[in-house]
């Protein structure tokens, strides 16, 4: 039998490691299916800072949003960065759902 999973993208501050594993895995044993970044520049991932490599990754994420049901910000301590930002308005835009780990004030 083949299940309908939910797909979701999960979006935020690339500082924020190990609470994107943390969502990761809940949202991974609450039967999604989870699209999350490829590398982390803001905990050491420095590959992400050499020419061309961040644009294509920004541009890499909305299609992973594209892919997604939903998204969920990953707002540690109601931080929310510009690129999130962009990737919440993209996502709005495309009528996705909008979730995020901590309430938005």
């Amino acid at each position: 039998m083949i299940k309908n999973y939910k797909i979701v993208t999960l979006c935020g501050s690339t500082r924020f490691k190990e609470q994107f594993l943390e969502a990761q895995k809940s949202l991974t044993l609450q039967g999604c299916i989870v699209i999350s970044v490829g590398l982390f520049g803001h905990s050491g991932d420095n590959e992400v800072w050499t020419e061309g490599t961040k644009e294509m990754l920004d541009d890499m994420h909305l299609r992973k949003i594209d892919l997604a049901d939903e998204i969920f910000v990953i707002n540690v301590g109601g931080y929310i960065g510009e690129s999130t930002r962009r990737e919440i308005a993209y996502a709005a835009q495309n009528g996705k759902i909008i979730n995020y780990l901590e309430p938005v004030l």
